[in-house]
C-alpha cells in the first residue's frame, strides 16, 4: 500500500488564511448586521449589495455581498 505524506503548511499561507477567515468573518457579520436592520424596517436591503439582488434566502445574499465586496479588496 503507498503511504501518503503531506508537507506542513507553510507559516505565510496559515498567516494569510487565518486573515482571510477573520476579514470574511467581521465582514460577514457586519453586512448581516445591516440586513437584519433593513429587513425589520422592510427596506429592499439586496439592492445595495452587489451579488445579492437574485437571493432568496438572508444569509446567502449577505454571503453573496460579503464575496463580492472581499473580492474588491484584491
Amino acid at each position: 500500500m503507498a503511504q501518503i505524506t503531506t508537507l506542513p503548511a507553510a507559516p505565510a499561507a496559515s498567516q494569510d488564511s487565518q486573515a482571510f477567515g477573520g476579514l470574511f468573518l467581521v465582514s460577514f457579520v457586519l453586512v448581516l448586521l445591516i440586513a437584519l436592520a433593513a429587513q425589520v424596517l422592510f427596506l429592499d436591503w439586496r439592492t445595495w449589495l452587489p451579488g445579492a439582488e437574485g437571493e432568496k434566502s438572508l444569509i446567502r445574499g449577505v454571503r453573496s455581498g460579503v464575496y463580492t465586496f472581499m473580492s474588491h479588496l484584491q
